[in-house]
């Protein structure tokens, strides 16, 4: 017999206590699972370590911890908890706690209801998934695990015997596919009033986009494949060249790191009032045919939301999103007043892909955008007088003279070896001459590198000219009928000041690598061990199945996640009301919850009542035994049936009713009885009754 097989046969032939502890760790590591990458480190070692120690013990029918154990685990646990959140309330840290307590809490597993407070633990804890997440996945995953707390649930209340997993497993999918209609009706009805029914979703952005950007920033986010904005556009969307996102825009320059305007975007929005001048003068001049699209972006962690160029409202102006309000700032970001930390969703947004802004812009106003810190990049400040000094660019006025300079520099990008690289290594190991760097010597970059270096030169040639982030292109096939924006395609780019034109977006980036932003080809990253070996067999494949992934994720969120109060309003228009508000809503709700209540209590009192065959039989049988007077109960079975009856009349007498029902007790828990059928349990109730009224005679 092999390794495999003795090990197959002892799980089958284990004690049920053993084996249902097992099934229970096994509930609980799934439903543990999915906080592990929110969950500090030694939590996640010391939940795996004692969920192993209690399966162990389990397996080798040991005894338990004792009390003093688990109290000083207690406070080895608390202990840790407050080193690494500092506190013993929150979200993160009650959810530490939260685990810790049920992985101990399998250490005293000693009576039933002991159980049942792992298994309530463990729903409470299925809910908190919804705190990170709520995916597609998530909601699956959530299924998973409360089916299999569900069947350890079902086997704690089968006390008798061994029922089999299967048994309890299908009992558990069957509560789950009763109970699943309600919560579709209860979700679809209950009203959403906030904030209790905002729930963060996917807050952990990942788009890497903030107010502050490095060399090396924007390489590292564009490994990141995943989607960080869905579009909808009314007609055909424009093609991948003109999609433009504007996030937040850089303007402080300190010779390593560029940043905004101000410490915190949030705080300029909330405490910088924007006079009716200023809102006049630095408003976008739109012009062409507008396109009108709806927007669903994940979570950033980022209070600027990348709206597609050019949206035409002034700055100052608000934008409602989700319960979210935006202000519009004097850069033409867009502004929330805290990170967006949820997935939101816009609908029928306008931009404008003709447009330009900032024509009266005062010099004072413009001066930010000159600034160089002292004694940063001499090498590049020389290139940049020497090319100021040529001269073709004599005789200019002011705005040709700045066109002029805007086109000798992107022809220089063009001309020169720079090379458009995901991997340019590190800057400024050897100095902290970074644009020098880049610019004169190793000309390897990625779009912040060129962005960078692009605004450097026209501020050292006196060009006012600022950095702008967000995303550029997008996949070159919908999704669902949606345009796909993923983090890959994160972006810089320069804004130049020209006099008479005002801001003009410059893609310095586009010079060097056109297909970047012509054809949306951003740089592979190197793929994962499973898209990798997907990709060598059949790269329409993996690609095939990624689509599909993400279409199906995408009516998700759409469907779901994004139902709101509006769409709730829509239903009831829909089922007659002419004005629905907050009250009909209310009265919908109760009136379903009222139904459901009288529907679960009808249903109870049926179930109270025998409805399988053998309850049947049984209730039947009890009938007829005490018609002759004896005191058989519900809870005794057909053999102590047998033995009343021979108390009574004496085993000459009984002898033929005893014997039907102790064929009658083997049928039903004899294991190599046959199943019997509708007829043959007719033929011996016939026979039964036959054998009562015979009794009755001789009574």
């Amino acid at each position: 017999m092999s390794a495999l097989q003795a090990w197959r046969q002892r799980l089958a032939h284990l004690p049920r206590e053993t084996r249902d502890t097992l099934f229970l760790l096994f509930a609980i590591a799934c439903t543990v699972l999915p906080h592990a990458d929110h969950l500090p480190a030694w939590c996640t070692a010391l939940t795996v370590a004692m969920l192993g120690w209690r399966g162990l013990l389990a397996w080798r029918g040991q005894t338990l911890p004792g009390r003093w154990s688990l109290g000083l685990m207690l406070a080895l646990v608390a202990g840790l908890t407050l080193l690494s959140h500092r506190t013993l309330l929150g979200r993160e840290a009650g959810i530490t706690m939260l685990v810790m307590l049920m992985a101990m809490k399998t250490l005293e597993l000693r009576a039933r209801r002991d159980a049942f407070v792992v298994f309530f633990l463990g729903f409470f804890l299925v809910l908190t998934q919804y705190l990170y997440s709520q995916s597609l996945l998530t909601a699956l995953w959530t299924l998973l695990s409360v089916w299999a707390l569900l069947t350890a649930l079902v086997l704690a209340q089968m006390p008798v015997g061994q029922p089999s997993l299967r048994l309890a497993a299908g009992q558990a999918a069957r509560t789950t596919a009763i109970g699943l209609p309600v919560m579709v009706l209860l979700f679809v009805l209950f009203p959403r009033i906030a904030p209790l029914w905002g729930v963060p979703s996917d807050s952990v952005g990942r788009t890497g986009l903030s107010s502050e950007m490095q060399f090396g920033a924007m390489a590292e986010i564009a490994n990141d494949d995943s989607i960080a904005m869905r579009l909808r556009f009314e007609g055909p969307p424009p093609p991948a060249a003109a999609l433009y996102f504007r996030g937040p825009v850089l303007t402080r320059f300190d010779g390593r790191r560029w940043r905004a305007m101000g410490s915190s975007q949030a705080a300029i929005a909330a405490a910088a009032p924007i006079t009716p001048a200023q809102s006049q003068a630095a408003a976008p001049q739109v012009q062409g045919t507008a396109l009108r699209y709806e927007l669903t972006l994940e979570p950033l962690r980022l209070s600027v939301l990348p709206l597609l160029e050019m949206s035409p409202q002034a700055p100052g102006s608000e934008l409602q999103a989700d319960g979210l309000t935006l202000r519009r700032s004097l850069d033409l970001q867009w502004l929330a007043p805290r990170p967006i930390t949820e997935r939101l969703r816009l609908g029928q947004q306008v931009a404008y892909l003709e447009h330009r802004s900032g024509v009266d812009a005062s010099p004072l106003s413009l001066q930010p955008y000159l600034e160089l810190p002292q004694g940063r990049n001499p090498g590049t400040l020389a290139w940049a007088a020497s090319l100021r000094s040529q001269a073709r660019f004599n005789g200019l006025d002011n705005g040709p003279l700045a066109e002029a300079l805007v086109a000798a520099v992107l022809q220089h990008l063009r001309q020169e070896e720079f090379i458009y690289t995901l991997t340019p290594g590190k800057y400024g190991e050897t100095g902290e001459h970074l644009i020098d760097e880049f610019w004169l010597e190793r000309r390897l970059g990625f779009c912040e590198h060129f962005s960078a270096g692009f605004v450097v030169v026209m501020r050292a040639l006196g060009v006012p000219a600022r950095i702008v982030t967000g995303f550029q292109g997008a996949d070159p096939e919908l999704q669902d009928g949606y345009l796909v924006v993923r983090n890959a395609q994160a972006h810089a780019w320069a804004e130049v000041w020209i006099e008479g034109r005002g801001w003009l977006r410059v893609d310095p980036t586009a010079a060097v690598a056109p297909e970047r932003v012509d054809l949306s080809r951003v740089l592979s990253p190197t793929p994962g061990a499973l898209a990798g070996a997907f990709t060598q067999m059949n790269p329409a494949l993996w690609r095939s199945l990624r689509r599909g992934w993400e279409t199906l994720n995408n009516r998700w969120q759409q469907t779901v996640l994004n139902y709101s109060r509006s769409d709730q309003f829509d239903l009831l228009k829909r089922m007659g009301w002419s004005s629905p508000d907050w009250q009909a809503l209310g009265q919908l709700s109760a009136a379903l919850i009222a139904f459901l209540a009288l529907g679960g209590a009808g249903w109870a009192a049926w179930q109270a009542r025998p409805h399988d065959a053998w309850s049947r039989q049984r209730a039947a049988v009890l009938r007829e035994l005490k018609q002759l007077g004896l005191p058989a109960l519900a809870h005794q079975g057909p053999r102590q049936w047998a033995t009343l009856l021979e108390q009574r009349f004496g085993h000459a007498l009984a002898a033929p009713a005893s014997a039907l029902l102790n064929t009658l007790e083997q049928q039903r828990y004899s294991q190599r009885a046959a199943p019997q059928s509708w007829r043959m349990r007719q033929l011996w109730m016939r026979d039964f009754r036959a054998k009562v009224r015979a009794l009755k005679r001789t009574g």
